[in-house]
């Protein structure tokens, strides 16, 4: 089969948090992005390093319809060991993966700073492509990505799951919808203990601790997911103040923990936690508005306040996300504008992170890049 086809305080939050949910799966369909077709979607991994890799191939070798058609890794042995772990090709050449016109889409796992070449190897193509989070850990590097992005219309998605869960969908109706009324404040947490649990010790996964590699600890790491969500629901983010640090000198070189203030566009004020030195507690999210709040609990979230009757909130239909998301894509099932709203998140979180960090290390406010 031959290469596939190229392919914004209540109303502010309004625009902003329509992102997904809702959002019909009605990607006009073309070439090699059809349903019903009887040969397996092909897709290339693009390097093993991310500890996801396992899973995402894992996904691919456990479904009929899709399968790993190449393995590349610029770690031979590495990406040789998760080939045949998966019994998909291993090929050393990067340009032999990238122009055999048999591949459909492409899953990037480097490093954090090496998606960038990859992302410019893969966007020309037009094919798909999903690439682990964060996208890129610099604005300059942004750029380049959305250069490409205006050049070539290459649907691109990121390892992002937290805003298409069922019970995120119906928190992003809520707020779309004015539930809580005059939203003011959204904390979020992500966080575990990695750093007490010494996960980056094995080698294959030592780069997250390498700021050369990774761009970043926990903070990178993990605050990328809370500042992605709360981001799809509020929109963009004027200023940040951050504090981020090691905490526990087990991984000296990154931060193991990071907290950031928010200030959104709309006048909703935000907190962002990230730790691998979370040894209990509760993480998720919290929305304060003048008619109710929802809030996490072990048995899942809840809502109540003045305007709101307390009780579980409901799950809405989930959204596919990660390969699922990448296979929605190819099927023709996806909305490009919920594909759309979904890259502008993925792109403020960027920003977001970067002012963050550059404010830990000024210890003032700093302006999110434009």
């Amino acid at each position: 089969m031959k290469g596939a086809n190229r392919m914004t305080r209540r109303g502010f939050i309004k625009q902003a948090s329509a992102m997904t949910a809702g959002a019909p799966f009605v990607m006009a369909a073309s070439g090699a992005h059809s349903a019903g077709r009887s040969n397996p979607y092909n897709i290339a991994v693009l390097s093993t390093a991310h500890t996801h890799t396992r899973g995402f191939m894992g996904n691919l070798a456990s479904h009929d319809d899709r399968q790993a058609i190449y393995v590349w890794d610029d770690v031979t042995d590495r990406g040789q060991r998760y080939a045949d772990e998966f019994d998909a090709p291993f090929e050393p050449d990067l340009d032999t993966v990238i122009e055999d016109p048999d591949v459909d889409a492409f899953i990037i796992c480097s490093e954090n700073t090496r998606h960038l070449p990859l992302l410019e190897a893969a966007i020309p193509t037009g094919k798909p492509v999903f690439c682990e989070k964060p996208l890129v850990t610099t604005t300059e590097d942004l750029e380049v990505v959305e250069n490409l992005l205006e050049t070539y219309e290459t649907p691109l998605l990121c390892a992002y799951f937290q805003p298409f869960s069922g019970t995120m969908q119906a928190i992003q109706a809520k707020v779309r919808d004015e539930i809580f009324g005059d939203v003011t404040r959204v904390n979020a947490r992500n966080a575990h203990h990695a750093a007490y649990g010494r996960w980056f010790d094995d080698p294959d996964v030592a780069w997250f601790t390498d700021p050369e590699l990774a761009g970043g600890g926990a903070f990178m790491d993990m605050g990328t997911h809370a500042v992605h969500l709360v981001a799809t629901l509020f929109g963009e983010v004027d200023e940040v103040w951050a504090n981020i640090r090691n905490e526990t000198g087990i991984y000296p070189d990154v931060d193991d923990y990071g907290v950031a203030t928010l200030r959104f566009k709309s006048g909703v004020l935000g907190r962002v936690e990230a730790a691998w030195t979370q040894t209990g507690g509760i993480g998720g999210l919290e929305i304060v508005g003048s008619g109710g709040s929802v809030w996490n609990t072990p048995d899942g979230y809840r809502q109540g306040g003045p305007e709101i009757d307390q009780g579980p909130v409901e799950e809405a239909e989930p959204v596919p996300d990660r390969v699922e998301r990448l296979i929605a894509i190819l099927r023709g099932e996806l909305e490009e504008e919920a594909l759309e709203r979904d890259l502008e998140a993925t792109k403020e979180a960027v920003r977001i992170m970067e002012a963050a960090y550059e404010s830990s290390e000024t210890g003032a406010w700093t302006t999110v890049p434009r």
